[in-house]
């Protein structure tokens, strides 16, 4: 999905490993250059962005919130209302 004109930035933050365990809740096709993961662990969500770029990959994440608010942005990002 295209971001509409008016979306909001989410902010992104480098990737750092900060659980055991992680659970990809949604995620969107990774045949695209860039794809993104609904991820939870630790009792909270978080969006995970990964790029592929003449052979480099970069991994950022959103910050860690509560369920209801994960899945809120979720639902924002693939109906392009955020970028």
């Amino acid at each position: 999905m295209l971001p509409r004109d008016s979306c909001c930035q989410i902010y992104w933050q480098e990737s750092r490993p900060r659980a055991d365990r992680v659970r990809i809740k949604a995620y969107t096709c990774d045949c695209q250059p860039t794809f993104y993961e609904l991820c939870q662990a630790g009792g909270l969500l978080y969006i995970r962005r990964t790029s592929r770029e003449r052979r480099r990959v970069t991994v950022h994440e959103t910050v860690w919130m509560v369920a209801r608010d994960g899945e809120q942005l979720w639902t924002q990002l693939i109906t392009g209302q955020v970028c």
